[in-house]
């Protein structure tokens, strides 16, 4: 077995010539951002759980245009939703005052708006025959098939894990780098089972624990801004840090003018949230996560079931003009984002990482 716990190794095996992943932030990173990460020497990373088979091909596609260097594809691993009719009709009920203020019935019925990869056949056969050079796996692990099938095909695999049990479970299904997911990190909760206990470990505090007690790589993630930043993690015992948030307001992402603006603002603040999506994800402070303090969280659907209401509800919202009920995911160094582009990030990174070595 190839020794990759240094960040030498570990580079090498990506394909990348520094220690910097992009975050896939599903819905936020485009293969304009992925192929200008990736082709500033870092890995630059494809969110497809939320995607169809041919929205996820194309957005390969022109990946592959834009850049000849290895990117990440990142896949959604949770539990199928069971539906519960009596619970999604309370929800519903629940959330109807909020609709009618925006002159909007809510749905009638909610649906599972995306399948997981773990039951996901066609989506599982398209990256095998597709090959990208790093697979990412979010909310646990697919059946080990497919990840021995991932793997025969030379795709180097990456999964999240929230605490020493899950990447105990990493390690034993042969996944070939953890990522180190901090309690600050901004979007979702990597938790395998989010009705379960969470430890809630700072990013710094869950690698040193990784590291110290598993005999695989490790990389952080969770509320990096900086290169100072990115140093502290790699002294911590990293081989390599994830950021996201930090790229959400470059213009090659995807979030929307409120996303940006919110942002932006002076002195933003997150808080952790199931009311969105059904699971845990840390958002930006905004008129959805003011109403989650009004709302019983027993009825809540399971994800991504709860998501169907919640993009309604911010669409609706939208339409007359209100922009706070957006998923505006964001980790809690969301203060410190730069609006530039992606490669000029990737070189201001590069410079206060340098300056702290």
């Amino acid at each position: 077995m190839t020794d990759i716990s240094t960040s030498a190794a570990l580079m090498d095996l990506l394909g990348i010539s520094v220690p910097i992943l992009q975050s896939p932030m599903a819905g936020v990173s485009t293969p304009q951002m992925a192929a200008a990460v990736s082709n500033a020497g870092g890995l630059g990373a494809l969110g497809i759980g939320a995607a169809s088979i041919d929205q996820a091909e194309e957005m390969l596609r022109q990946t592959v245009a834009l850049t000849g260097r290895p990117f990440n594809v990142n896949v959604f691993c949770h539990r199928p939703a069971l539906e519960d009719s009596s619970r999604e009709a309370a929800w519903l009920s629940a959330l109807a005052p909020v609709f009618h203020s925006y002159n909007t019935a809510p749905p009638e019925a909610l649906r599972e708006i995306y399948t997981s990869f773990c039951v996901d056949t066609d989506m599982q056969e398209m990256l095998i025959a597709q090959r990208p050079a790093v697979v990412s796996f979010h909310f646990g692990l697919p059946p080990q098939g497919v990840i021995s099938a991932l793997k025969s095909a030379g795709i180097i695999l990456l999964a999240t894990a929230t605490s020493l049990a899950e990447a105990a479970v990493l390690v034993s299904a042969g996944i070939d780098a953890i990522v180190a997911q901090g309690w600050e990190a901004g979007g979702h909760r990597g938790i395998f089972d989010p009705r379960g206990a969470d430890p809630r470990l700072g990013t710094l505090e869950l690698v040193r624990e990784l590291v110290t007690n598993l005999n695989l790589p490790v990389i952080a993630a969770g509320g990096l801004m900086t290169g100072a930043d990115i140093a502290k993690a790699l002294a911590a015992g990293a081989v390599a840090a994830q950021l996201g948030t930090a790229f959400i307001a470059c213009p090659e992402s995807s979030a929307d003018a409120g996303y940006r603006a919110a942002l932006l603002a002076a002195d933003p603040k997150t808080e952790m949230t199931t009311v969105i999506s059904g699971r845990p994800a840390r958002c930006l402070r905004n008129r959805f996560t003011d109403l989650a303090q009004k709302l019983d969280p027993t009825i809540i659907p399971d994800y991504p079931i709860a998501y169907d209401a919640g993009k309604a509800l911010n669409t609706a919202a939208k339409q007359a003009g209100e922009l706070g009920y957006g998923a505006q995911w964001a980790g809690q160094g969301a203060a410190g984002v730069r609006a530039m582009p992606a490669a000029d990030l990737m070189q201001q990174l590069l410079s206060e990482l340098a300056a702290e070595q």
